[in-house]
């Protein structure tokens, strides 16, 4: 009798520890996913400011934008990689980006 009981705790406890798990992983994918999404929507701003504008600064993208110097920095590389924005000038303040 207390051997089927051990056992039943036992199976309500792993079936406690995957239904926790698939609730993690699922708000792992979850948050994955948003923000895989706002950062497409970040670049896809990034985008349509410089086919308004002949080039924007770092500065420029981050007032439209609300972020950090890095992240700018970080969505412009991905954007360069794709080959929609090319780099004008050298590496630093006088950096400015336009559309390829």
């Amino acid at each position: 009798m207390s051997q089927t009981i051990i056992i039943i705790l036992g199976i309500v406890i792993i079936l406690l520890l995957v239904r926790r798990t698939r609730e993690g992983i699922v708000g792992i994918c979850a948050k994955a996913l948003d923000t895989t999404v706002h950062k497409n929507e970040n670049k896809n701003k990034i985008l349509t400011l410089l086919a308004s504008v002949d080039e924007a600064s770092n500065h420029d993208i981050r007032q439209v934008l609300g972020v950090s110097e890095r992240s700018v920095v970080r969505y412009m590389d991905e954007l360069e990689k794709e080959g929609k924005v090319i780099q004008v000038g050298e590496t630093g303040r006088g950096t400015k980006y336009r559309l390829k």
